[in-house]
């Protein structure tokens, strides 16, 4: 076991040796980079290939040749890169196709194109229509090499077909979808260059051209035949490529076409080699750098961009251009998501139902606008668009499922505070009106302030019950309370002018207020008239007063200041009393009196 961490190091050094010492030479052959899977009907990445690209740190740019199979489309290859058969892509001269799926030539030729150094790869494809394939494979391979290359060569033999044509419908959907209709204009990818290429031209009198621009022209359709019509459409719809496409052809090599393979360039038709020439500095002139997004793309990133277009072709039946938008949109659309989501989660909830929609759609109205700059297509986009909105709403159906639980437990907390302070105003020591109105104001004040969101309404009548049950409460008990607080005051009083201060006056006045609460009132007042007597508000509002101001809360302080009376009138009936003898001007009893008188009275 010591061991194994040593032999893993070695394995790594001697992978990032042989990557190191790897030269061009190594990867000078053409190798598969997609291939059919086992049915033939998908596709798959071929890893040998993508050494060759990812090594690649230059922009990038694929030459693809697409065509029917046995149409000479490796032989043409070779031609261009100027390689033998042997050492090129392999040409087959037997009546089955050679080429499986998509190979590369390794070693790309580099070119300066507009000041950019570029890396230009020849693509090879597997031809159409030949025996045991589905039709979908051929879409497949046919709309990947219109995507990926930066010059698609269509090559025909001798002319042009209207399966031919109707073949480049894919082409022109994606035309309309990811380049644009307007000059200038935004677009995805950058348009592939479509060179028809006409091999074995025998036509005499038009130039091939001619050939392409007459067979693009519209099919009379007098009587409004549906089918016609479609052909119709690819061929209006091509002119959206027509600044990007043009035409070439080439005659016959030599008539021999299987010893093609052994002959030298002194072997072929002098007219052949010239126009071969002729085309290889057209392919030249008209390679760009492949554009994505505004982007040119290196190896690594031509790689990744290539699975995206085959996860999108491979996905569903057939291919369609929706598919491709919809994988390319899938990146796009989760960022845009995300960034909805991080904008919402700076909400702090609970939040009121008007402010959290409104938060919403200017969240989601700066989400959109993103999505717009960014996303690829234009017409089928709008599905990426409507599932983006659809996640959008499903994000924001839970932030209002949260903020209505916020809410609730926010409003819940401040309808449980009131409770209970309206509880404890109910049984307050000193009852004062003020004070509970004071508690009730803060308290519905702080209410409708601090509660927030979906369950304020119903929260509100609750509270709005409550506060009017716990007042009704608080009213009828509050003059029995204070009938029965002055009841008590007076009897203390009478006990503290009778024995404490010793007051006549104070004893006096505290049994008139006595005899009055206990006779009059309840001989002359009723409980309801209470209510209503002026003399009784007088008492109210004198002990409100007294009892509760904002200075001053007589029921908080009531303990306190009751112990510093009682020590303040022990001082005084202690100690006050000799210092101020014969100065009061008040009537005081006087008990030494009395016993001086039987003192005498004995002697």
């Amino acid at each position: 076991m010591a061991t194994w961490p040593r032999d893993l190091l070695v394995v790594i050094l001697f992978g990032l040796y042989i990557s190191v010492c790897s030269s061009p030479e190594d990867y000078r052959r053409a190798f598969p980079i997609i291939e059919p899977d086992s049915g033939h009907t998908k596709l798959r990445i071929a890893r040998e290939g993508l050494e060759a690209i990812e090594r690649i740190t230059n922009p990038i740019a694929a030459v693809a040749v697409i065509g029917p199979y046995r149409s000479g489309k490796s032989f043409l290859l070779n031609q261009l890169l100027s390689l033998s058969c042997n050492e090129g892509f392999g040409v087959g001269h037997m009546r089955d196709t050679k080429t499986k799926g998509i190979w590369i030539w390794g070693v790309p030729i580099e070119l300066e194109i507009d000041g950019v150094k570029t890396s230009v790869f020849y693509l090879d494809t597997e031809g159409f229509e030949s025996v045991g394939k589905s039709n979908v494979y051929d879409d497949r391979i046919f709309s990947l090499a219109t995507v990926m290359s930066s010059v698609l060569i269509y090559n025909l033999p001798e002319t042009i077909r209207e399966a031919d044509i109707s073949r480049l419908s894919f082409a022109v959907e994606l035309a309309e979808e990811f380049y644009g209709r307007v000059k200038g204009q935004d677009v995805a990818f950058e348009p592939a260059k479509l060179l028809w290429l006409i091999q074995r031209d025998f036509l005499e009198g038009k130039s091939v051209q001619e050939m392409v621009n007459e067979a693009l022209r519209l099919v009379p359709n007098h009587s409004g035949d549906k089918n016609i019509n479609q052909v119709n459409q690819i061929r209006e719809s091509l002119a959206i490529m027509g600044d990007n496409s043009t035409a070439f052809s080439l005659p016959q090599p030599h008539l021999l076409r299987t010893k093609l393979c052994d002959m030298e360039d002194a072997d072929l038709e002098p007219m052949y080699v010239k126009k071969r020439e002729q085309l290889k500095a057209l392919v030249t002139s008209i390679i760009r750098p492949k554009i994505v997004q505004g982007k040119h793309l290196n190896g690594k990133e031509f790689i990744s961009f290539l699975e995206q277009i085959l996860e999108a072709l491979n996905k569903g039946e057939i291919p369609s251009t929706g598919s491709l938008v919809e994988v390319f949109n899938k990146g796009i659309l989760e960022r845009c998501l995300a960034l909805y989501s991080e904008m919402m989660s700076h909400v702090g909830l609970p939040l009121s139902e008007q402010m959290l929609h409104h938060t919403h759609d200017q969240s989601r109205k700066k989400v959109m606008e993103v999505f717009e700059q960014q996303h690829f297509g234009r017409h089928h986009a709008q599905r990426s668009v409507v599932k983006l909105d659809d996640e959008i709403q499903k994000v924001y159906k839970n932030l209002l499922l949260a903020n209505e639980y916020q809410s609730s437990k926010l409003c819940e907390a401040l309808y449980t505070k009131c409770e209970d302070k309206m509880d404890q105003l109910q049984v307050l020591r000193l009852p004062s009106m003020a004070k509970f109105d004071a508690g009730f104001l803060q308290c519905n004040q702080s209410f409708e302030h601090e509660c927030v969101g979906p369950a304020k309404v119903n929260y509100e009548q609750r509270m709005v019950k409550m506060l009017s049950k716990a007042r009704s409460l608080f009213i009828k008990e509050y003059n029995h309370r204070l009938f029965n607080w002055l009841v008590a005051f007076s009897l203390v009083m009478v006990v503290v002018g009778r024995f404490i201060v010793k007051f006549i006056l104070l004893e006096v006045g505290a049994w008139i207020l006595f005899i009055f609460l206990e006779t009059y009132t309840r001989m002359f007042w009723s409980a309801e008239s209470l209510y209503y007597n002026t003399t009784w508000h007088f008492v109210v509002a004198t002990w409100e007063t007294i009892v509760y101001s904002p200075i001053l809360d007589l029921d908080r302080w009531a303990i306190q200041i009751g112990v510093l009376l009682v020590v303040v009138l022990l001082y005084w009936r202690c100690y006050g009393k000799r210092k101020h003898k014969g100065h009061s001007l008040l009537p005081l009893y006087d008990i030494r009196r009395g016993y001086n008188h039987r003192d005498r009275r004995s002697d």
